[in-house]
């Protein structure tokens, strides 16, 4: 299980999501997306995955 959140990637934002790969990838893309006008490709959410998780 993986996490992601706003404040870690210089968001002033508290949103995170947990779980699955797919399940962060869609939450947190469709968020950075919709509050702060950033569409990261799905490469881009794995890349931030990956460094988290190691």
């Amino acid at each position: 299980m993986a996490k992601l959140k706003c404040s870690d990637y210089g968001f002033d934002c508290d949103f995170n999501v947990e779980g699955d790969t797919e399940k962060i990838i869609e939450e947190f893309g469709t968020h950075t997306e919709d509050e702060h006008g950033i569409d990261y490709p799905k490469e881009a959410l794995m890349q931030f995955i990956l460094r988290k998780s190691s």
